[in-house]
Formats: structure tokens, sequence, C-alpha cells
């Protein structure tokens, strides 16, 4: 039977709600002072005000007024404990583990030897201007080219114009970095031709064994029939490929949180971090972003720095992140959002520690620039915002080929590569099925092991061509991060 609490740790000074409780229950050897929500907390043992909070064996915040066991503890009686920048020291680390043998997965292997989930052709505009015109393209060719590859796909967005150095800078790169990505069996490089982000500029960032086609609309003459001409080319080439079996080590998988609740750090962010460190383990990577979302877990990452370099860099994000919201004006801690804080969620500590838990406890590798693409095995954590679709086109620009996108609320929303929809509660995966692929609730019912395996069967299984929701519902978008002044 399920319990009403569930405690984390056993140093914890809360236990978090599993259903709706009454006043005068008791569970966990307390009795409930007022009605609680599921989702939220309870006192299991006395905080004298000015005390930290704990979860996750980590304070998520202080107490604002003595709370005794039994009382429901949320923003009436926690606040924030973040300042706007830290001091941190290197300690030694742990070296990366070394790869084991793991199940794999059909994938495509592609002639630089990365491996793609999927063999699609991506037309990638360079310009909002010509966004319309990619997704006409797009949609004929599907058509015609129905069966033969993956699918033809646009990826419409507003910039590439009017933008200036880090704005514009950024929008290259995630341009160039998604026409190098595996999944793409071949990629339509689509621009006007007076726009900022020229063709020309973008193309030395493009891996040279992509299979690239360009067209400037303005030159063109019909430029649908050009597009959809040039698109025959590239499925010719793409249709060669096959799948093939793959070791584990060759999955890159991206993991995201995306409108959590007070489940997210119990079920579905753990569990996504027993796939982190299954794919680390065996020689594969995982990426890890949302920076704002780590602001008071940071110590969990840097401790698992692979060396002093890669510790410093960690320091450097964070606090370069914090400064980008302190310049603008904004607290570092304006997290949590309205729907977490309903679900149950406090403070962004409380946030952060149940964010990073998608990240296991894999070696950190490596650190990245957003819009950048990975380098080495291992964890990488990579700049990016927590907003759901920047952050999710950033770590498939990075190289991800399938997402692990935890929700407590659910979104329909699907990117670039497949986003495997994984709810942190039994209620919305029975509520939402055409949204979600996996029901992480059941880790209260059967324990986190058997669940695990469930869901490495499921990214398995994707991996080799079964189709997630958001592809099945044609949810494919990116978003890119806006920084600075538009001209």
């Amino acid at each position: 039977m399920t319990p009403a609490l569930f405690q984390i740790d056993p140093r914890d000074s809360v236990a978090t709600a599993l259903r709706d409780m009454s006043a005068g229950e008791t569970a966990l050897g307390v009795t409930l002072a007022a009605d609680v929500g599921k989702g939220h907390k309870v006192a299991v043992k006395p905080v004298a005000a000015g005390e930290p909070v704990l979860k996750f064996g980590f304070p998520i915040g202080r107490a604002t007024v003595p709370i005794a066991p039994g009382e429901h503890v949320h923003t009436h009686n926690v606040a924030t404990a973040l300042e706007a920048s830290g001091d941190y020291a290197w300690h030694e680390g742990q070296a990366p583990a070394p790869g084991t043998e793991a199940e794999g997965f059909l994938g495509y292997r592609r002639a630089d030897g990365r491996v793609g989930t999927r063999n699609e052709i991506w037309i990638l505009p360079t310009v909002g201007c010509v966004a319309r015109t990619a997704q006409k393209i797009a949609e004929k060719a599907a058509i015609r080219h129905a069966g033969r590859i993956d699918g033809v796909h646009a990826f419409p967005h507003p910039f590439g114009c009017s933008q200036l150095s880090e704005d514009l800078d950024g929008t290259r790169r995630i341009i160039a970095s998604l026409a190098s990505h595996p999944n793409a069996g071949g990629v339509l490089i689509l621009g006007l031709g007076c726009e900022s982000n020229q063709t020309s500029k973008l193309l030395p960032d493009v891996s040279p064994d992509a299979n690239i086609r360009t067209l400037g609309a303005q030159m063109a003459g019909d430029e649908i029939e050009e597009g959809l001409a040039l698109v025959d080319e590239l499925v010719e080439i793409a249709a060669r490929a096959e799948r093939s079996m793959v070791p584990l080590s060759e999955l890159v998988l991206g993991v995201k949180c995306g409108g959590s609740d007070g489940f997210s750090g119990l079920t579905a962010n753990p569990l996504v971090g027993r796939l982190s460190d299954a794919v680390t383990e065996a020689g594969g990577t995982a990426i890890l972003t949302e920076i704002p979302e780590i602001f008071g877990a940071e110590q969990l990452l840097m401790a698992r720095a692979s060396d002093e370099k890669v510790f410093g860099e960690i320091v450097e994000l964070v606090n370069d992140f914090k400064a980008y919201f302190t310049r603008h004006g904004e607290p570092v801690s304006e997290n949590p959002s309205p729907g977490n804080i309903a679900g149950g969620i406090t403070t962004l500590e409380e946030k952060s520690l149940g964010a990073v838990q998608k990240a296991g406890h894999a070696t950190v590798t490596d650190v990245i620039g957003y819009g950048e693409r990975i380098r080495r095995r291992g964890l990488t954590l990579l700049e990016a915002p927590g907003n759901d679709a920047v952050s999710s086109t950033a770590l498939a620009a990075a190289g991800a080929t399938a997402i692990l996108f935890t929700t407590g609320r659910g979104t329909p929303l699907g990117f670039p590569v497949p986003t495997i929809k994984i709810a942190s509660n039994s209620d919305l995966a029975q509520r939402k099925p055409n949204w979600i692929d996996f029901d992480a609730g059941q880790v209260l019912v059967d324990g986190m092991a058997p669940a695990a395996d469930a869901l490495l069967d499921t990214v398995r299984a994707i991996a080799s061509g079964k189709e997630t929701a958001a592809e099945r519902n044609g949810e494919r978008e990116i978003a890119i991060w806006k920084r600075g002044v538009t001209l």
C-alpha cells in the first residue's frame, strides 16, 4: 500500500504528502495540525525560526517562524536563503566511471561516427522572414517522400535579423549546431538574402560531414519548387542509411524538467537520474541544463566535477547566470512558478535539489556555452535558462538524440529530437495519455529499480524508432534565447 507521507532522507525535517490529508491524521509518527494537499510538505521534526528546513538531505530554505511536527510547511513559514553570488572551494572529486557493457538500440551510424535515433530531413530558416516558406516546403516534401525516411520537418523561429552581438551569435550557433545533428540525415538551410544571419557566416560552424543544401529565397525564381528539388537531393542520400544495433554508449540523453510538482523530486527526476547513470556508466553522455534551476543545489554538481578546471567552469557558469539576473534587477530566487507553488514546491532551493536529481550520480566532465555542441562523454552542464522551449532546443543543438522531459503538470510541447514525457504522478499519466510516454508514479508502488528498468526499455524502443506522443501529435518546435537589444 502507498504510504500517506514520504520522507526522502532520514535527515529531512519534512515529508511529502502522497495524497490529500486531513487535520488529525497520523503518519510517520506525527499528527497533522491542518489539512495538507497532495504534494505538499509536513514537518516531521521541530524546526526553530531561522534554522534550515531539510529535504533531500539538504536545506531548501529557512524557517521564518518556529515549526512544530505535523504542521504544513510551505511559503507561509519558509523563505529562500539564496544569495546573488556564491563562494565555492574545490575538493578532489571522482574520476569518470569506466564504461560497462549494456544492451543497446537500433540507431543510424553517421559518417563522423556519431549515432542518430532518427533519419530525418530538417529545414532550418536563417531568419524569421522565411519561416513559413520553410514550413510549406516541409509539408509538400513530407507527402512526396513518405515512407522513405523518418520525416521532413521545418523549424521556424522569429530571429536572425535585427539582432546584435550575443543574440545574433546565439542564433547562428543554434542553427549551425542543429544543422550538424546526427538525427538529421539531410538539412536544407533556407535564407532570405538580406538578413543579419548570413548563410555564408553560418556554414563554417556546421559539421563538414553534414549533408547540407542551401537556398536564398530572394535569388530563387520559385523558392518553393527550388526548395523541394533540393530536399529531393537530400532524401536520395539520406534514404541509403539503415538502422543497426549500437551500444547504449552511443546514446546522448538531454534531461529536462517541465512544470514540476511536489512529486517530481520523489519519482520522475530521480528516475531519470537512474537513466543518466545507466547511460554514462555505459560510456555515453547526459546533458543537464536549466542553470537557474540548479541555484541552491550547485554544490552537489561541483562536488562531482572531474577535475579542478571543470569545477571552476561550473562556478563561473553559476555566478555568471546569477549576475545575468541581478544586471536586470531581478532576484535570483524568483522561481518557483505559480504552478510549482500550487503543486507544493516552496523555494527555488527545493525545486533545484529536486531538479538536479535528473543528473543521477554521474561525474561532470564538461561545461559548454549556449549553442555549443558536446565534446566529452559523461555528464555535460549546458548554459541555458529554464524555459522549456529554449532549454530543450539548446539540448537538441548540443547533440541530445533524445530528451527525457519530466512533468508534474503536463505539456504537449515537443522538440527536434524525440521528447519522452515522463509524468511524475499516475493521475497525470491517466488523464493525458496523448501527452505522456511514461508513468513515473509507479515508483511509489513498485519501487525505483523496476521503474528504471521499464523506463530504459521505453527509451531503447523510442531510440530504435518507436514514436513518442509528441511525434504522433506533430509537436516539434524550437525557441531561441533572446538576451539583448533588438534593432
